[in-house]
């Protein structure tokens, strides 16, 4: 009678199989039936043949690792899950997306420069800065500059020119030597901003010379492109020398020149940003009456804007508005030099005020 191998493991019934198969094909076990030793020699062969087939058979059976390309897939749909909460203000929740993205895929450069972004939402720079070195290594080619750059603004969140120069400078000079005008004028303008808003107004001046003759360069401006790049030479002049002392009075001259720009209509898209610019001025004019009916008229949802209301109501002794807008700024998990300078002053006030 055979034996009922269904009492047996799979992995028990498998050997005797193999055996099974492999045993007409050992030599010597019809040879040597009456030689002892044979028997015990042919009986460790008969094993060892039926081991290795089975070992063959137990690694087909292991599960495969996932492809690479796969762990890439799932970590990017984690880091797109992330960028959805730290848009929502849940940078820990948010992180912790990033940390499995970048268990996934150690050297995903979306995960990393995700993960510097939320990082400088929570005042935690030196470890975004971290994040974000990895991120301009990894980064593609087409990807460089926006690593770069986001390496800028999070040294703008510290007001630290020096260090946002060498990041913005290279994302300038790639662009630049691309003939990629109108970008590489762009970031001229970012770093003048960034150099403005740190109390720097003479580089400020010279980096958005740079970004309005950079534009120029672009070949074959029409009317309306050379309208553009003058409204904002004319925009960057007003802030700038309502910030200098013995200049402010040549700020309302510079507001008139853009507004009068704006009046041609060729482009209403930039007509939005005339109220801010307005109110900018006049908030360092300290006429805050104005400025605040100017920057209301603004777009609230760019957290400066917010920032300046918030500014100007606490110059007028309005201690409730002052609050209420420095609140909103924080609602914005935006990664630009608008919210750089605007996030950082909030928390500090509303820490002070609330005391």
């Amino acid at each position: 009678m055979g034996r009922d191998t269904s009492l047996f493991s799979p992995e028990e019934s498998a050997v005797s199989r193999i055996c099974s198969a492999v045993r007409p094909f050992i030599p010597g076990r019809t040879m040597c039936n009456n030689d002892a030793s044979m028997k015990l020699r042919t009986f460790f062969l008969y094993y060892s043949v039926a081991a290795f087939l089975l070992s063959g058979v137990f690694l087909c059976a292991q599960p495969q690792a996932a492809p690479a390309s796969a762990k890439t897939d799932d970590a990017l749909e984690l880091v797109k899950q992330g960028q959805k909460l730290n848009s929502e203000g849940k940078q820990d929740e948010a992180l912790a997306l990033y940390d499995r993205a970048l268990q996934l895929s150690p050297n995903l450069f979306q995960a990393d420069l995700a993960a510097g972004i939320a990082l400088d939402l929570q005042g935690r720079y030196q470890q975004a800065r971290q994040h974000l070195a990895k991120a301009i290594e990894e980064a593609p080619p087409a990807s460089k500059v926006q690593a770069l750059r986001t390496m800028a603004v999070s040294y703008a969140f510290e007001h630290n020119t020096d260090e946002a120069r060498k990041y913005e400078q290279q994302a300038f000079d790639a662009q630049y030597s691309a003939k990629q005008f109108a970008d590489a004028a762009g970031t001229a303008d970012e770093l003048a901003r960034i150099y403005l808003e740190s109390g720097d107004t003479d580089n400020a001046f010279q980096w958005y010379q740079s970004g309005h003759l950079t534009a120029l360069h672009q070949p074959n401006l029409s009317l309306a492109e050379k309208d553009l790049w003058e409204f904002r030479w004319e925009s960057a002049l007003a802030r700038i020398r309502v910030r200098q002392t013995g200049r402010d009075a040549e700020a309302p001259k510079h507001l008139a020149a853009a507004k009068a720009i704006l009046d041609k209509g060729d482009n209403p898209d930039q007509v939005r940003f005339y109220p801010y610019l307005s109110g900018y001025v006049a908030f360092y004019l300290h006429d805050y009456k104005t400025a605040i009916v100017e920057l209301q008229k603004g777009d609230q949802h760019d957290p400066f804007v917010l920032s300046l209301l918030a500014q100007a109501y606490e110059k007028s002794g309005d201690r409730t508005q002052t609050l209420d807008y420095y609140r909103k700024v924080l609602t914005i998990n935006t990664h630009n030099p608008t919210n750089a300078f605007a996030r950082p002053l909030a928390k500090e006030k509303i820490a002070a005020l609330s005391k």
